[in-house]
């Protein structure tokens, strides 16, 4: 009796560590950093360090052809397609939808659990960059969106309500400088920057208390100084503006965030100079907003290079080095501690606005500038080498695996005229096309790299550049979509695709990955749109017929 008992026992005890490592085995796998939170995806990067990787191991190479629609969240608004970074915590899922419509889901059915419709000034209907809204960021309690009609605005976590809204931008003076991006959190300081690096504004950086909004400190970019700038006019029309998240670093209390071109794009006579601190990184002090160091990677830009990509802390040679992608089609790899380059390399494969880059100092060698009058070919094309969508470091194969887009374009410079109305741009110019490459045909690929050296272990080729971000889990897949709206899944070795299916509208957003109950999930925001569609038409006639739509589809396996 007694050894019927302790067998009952004992099988009692192995059920309940099997079903304990089944669940540890969806939710995690390894520690450090990158680990940490697994069963989560609780900022924008999901970790400080920007990689876009999951830890969760549930769904595997040998699996992975089982996912299923698990549920689908539809926000009922499709302006401007779906390009959230959806944000998990504890089983609640955070998005963002067109005009700042603010949605709080159940992680695992996807009901909603809140909605908030943020009430816009007028004004941002008028904007060049109205309805297009990016993500959410989630802490302390409570919700914070950077809104369309230049505020941020916080809301609590648990009911939707507002907490406080703080107006940042003068939207009709600024030429409706916005936040289409969510701003991030650095301690109890809520920062970010707007939209205008085409316009003829000031670029700012701004910070305020996340739980007050009481205004803490804000930065102008561009440089007060008579070196950078010819005159304060060219600096007060300079552009320069920080439109995409940047990240930060707890470990040394810095916020690292990136700049966007100086302004007007391709009409640089009169603002002679290196035009700091447009295109450029920057290290911040998050409790005053001063410059622990910067790393400007195109002085006196030209192009439309903007620094604003992710900030990717990867361990190079033991230590946490920066790896950073600019516009241009360069690598840049430095010191995190004071910006100090170790390499630059081509990430582009076609490029022909210098003639090569200094790996050690950065030099732009023979820049190859626009001219009034005179019709040129830059590759890449104003919109870089890659959109904003971030790549995906995975520290297992330690590859680094980013999309990229071929195709350039023809440009005539033209002295900029007073720009008249609130969406108007100053980009320099009379005429500009998308084409191909010299003697190739414009495409776009997914890549993975050594993010040190920049060699290549694999490309897969797309006819439509793809747009979307990447994630990359424990079990070494790597998930990407499409342009037509599929979303792939790969084997992170070698390349070979293992699953897909079709979302029934493009992919511009971030794909996530969480666990709830044991189950781990992928999450993929689908419904085509943003500005780059719009331009990429051009070349690629095909965008022009696409459906538009937004919803949220979560995956898991049968």
């Amino acid at each position: 009796m007694k050894k019927h008992k302790v067998k009952q026992t004992l099988k009692i005890v192995s059920a309940a560590v099997a079903l304990g490592l089944t669940m540890q085995g969806a939710a995690y796998a390894g520690s450090g950093p990158g680990y940490e939170d697994p069963n989560n995806w609780p900022q924008f990067h999901r970790t400080y360090n920007a990689w876009h990787f999951s830890p969760l191991s549930q769904i595997t190479k040998a699996n992975v052809k089982k996912l299923k629609v698990a549920w689908i969240h539809q926000p009922g608004n499709i302006t401007m397609g779906q390009q959230s970074f959806p944000i998990v915590i504890d089983g609640v899922l955070y998005y963002i939808s067109a005009n700042n419509n603010v949605w709080a889901v159940d992680a695992a059915t996807g009901k909603t659990i809140w909605h908030y419709e943020t009430k816009l000034d007028p004004v941002a209907n008028e904007v060049f960059y109205k309805a297009a809204s990016r993500g959410v960021t989630v802490g302390r309690g409570k919700v914070f969106v950077g809104t369309l009609d230049g505020r941020f605005l916080a809301l609590d976590q648990k009911t939707g309500k507002e907490v406080w809204s703080t107006q940042l931008t003068d939207m009709k003076k600024e030429f409706g400088a916005l936040f289409s991006a969510p701003p991030q959190l650095a301690g109890n300081v809520l920062f970010g920057g707007t939209t205008g690096g085409d316009q003829p504004i000031i670029g700012k950086i701004f910070a305020v208390d996340a739980d007050t909004g009481k205004r803490v400190w804000t930065m102008e970019i561009p440089k007060n100084d008579p070196k950078s700038w010819p005159s304060e006019k060219a600096r007060s029309e300079g552009g320069g503006t920080a439109w995409w998240p940047g990240t930060y670093d707890p470990t040394t209390d810095t916020i690292y965030i990136g700049t966007s071109n100086a302004a007007p794009d391709y009409y640089p006579d009169e603002r002679k100079g290196d035009n700091l601190y447009t295109a450029t990184l920057l290290a911040l002090n998050p409790k005053d907003g001063s410059i622990k160091w910067h790393r400007q990677e195109v002085p006196h830009d030209a192009w439309d290079y903007d620094s604003v990509y992710e900030t990717l802390l990867i361990p190079i040679n033991g230590k946490d080095t920066i790896v950073h992608l600019n516009k241009n089609g360069f690598v840049y790899v430095m010191d995190k501690d004071n910006g100090k380059l170790q390499n630059v390399w081509q990430y582009t494969e076609n490029q022909n606005f210098t003639s090569g880059i200094d790996p050690k100092t950065g030099e732009i060698h023979n820049p190859n500038y626009p001219e009034v009058g005179k019709q040129k070919l830059f590759c890449p094309n104003l919109l870089g080498t890659r959109s904003w969508n971030p790549g995906a470091y995975n520290p297992n194969t330690k590859l680094w695996y980013s999309t990229g887009m071929e195709v350039c374009n023809t440009v005539t410079g033209a002295k900029q005229e007073k720009v008249e109305t609130i969406n108007g741009l100053a980009l320099g110019l009379s005429e500009i096309t998308l084409v191909d490459p010299p003697g190739k045909k414009g495409d776009g690929w997914l890549g993975a790299f050594d993010p040190a050296t920049g060699k290549v272990k694999w490309k897969i080729r797309f006819d439509l550049p793809p747009i979307s971000a990447v994630l990359t889990t424990e079990t070494g897949l790597v998930f990407m979509g499409d342009f037509r709206g599929s979303v792939h899944a790969y084997d992170g070795d070698n390349g070979k695709e293992l699953w897909n299916f079709n979302t029934g509208s493009g992919i511009r957003g971030g794909i996530v990955s969480y666990a709830v109950n044991g189950k781990q999930y992928i999450v993929v925001p689908s419904g085509l749109g943003s500005h780059v569609p719009g331009f990429l038409s051009g070349k690629f006639p095909e965008i022009k017929t696409l459906p538009g739509g937004s919803s949220i589809i979560a995956f898991t396996l049968e």
